[in-house]
C-alpha cells in the first residue's frame, strides 16, 4: 500500500474550486454529486502531479464533518513555482507572495483561492 497525504476541504462552490485546481495543474479523478440536488458535490477527488491531493465537497450546515469553507492551508511541491503561480493569477486567486527564492532552499510563492484557502507552492520538498 502506497501511504499519502491528502487535504480535506469545504467549498461554498465545489464547481468552481475544481475549475480553479484543474487551472493550476490537478487532474480530476472522481466528482460525485448529490442525487436530491446536482449542484451540490457529496465527494470530489483531485490529483496533483507527482502524487497526494485534494479531496473536497460542498459545504455542510451540520454534522462530523461541518468545516468553514476558506479555512485550509495546502503546500504543493512542484518543479515550477513561477509556472503555478502565474497560473493561479490568471484562474482568479489573490496573490500573497510573489516567487521568491527562501532562505531554507527552494523558491516559492503562495495565494489565496477563490474561497480564501491559503495555497503555498514550491520546489522545496521536505523529505
Amino acid at each position: 500500500m502506497t501511504i499519502g497525504l491528502w487535504q480535506t476541504i469545504r467549498c461554498r462552490d465545489a464547481d468552481a474550486v475544481i475549475a480553479w485546481l484543474t487551472a493550476i495543474g490537478f487532474t480530476e479523478h472522481a466528482v460525485y454529486r448529490d442525487e436530491k440536488d446536482e449542484s451540490l458535490i457529496v465527494h470530489a477527488e483531485l490529483l496533483w502531479p507527482g502524487g497526494g491531493g485534494v479531496m473536497l465537497g460542498s459545504m455542510r450546515d451540520s454534522g462530523e464533518w461541518k468545516r468553514d469553507p476558506g479555512s485550509a492551508g495546502t503546500y504543493l511541491v512542484t518543479e515550477d513555482p513561477d509556472g503555478v503561480y502565474a497560473k493561479a493569477l490568471a484562474a482568479g486567486a489573490e496573490g500573497v507572495q510573489e516567487p521568491r527564492d527562501e532562505d531554507y532552499g527552494g523558491r516559492g510563492a503562495a495565494v489565496r483561492d477563490l474561497e480564501g484557502n491559503l495555497w503555498s507552492f514550491g520546489s522545496y520538498a521536505p523529505v
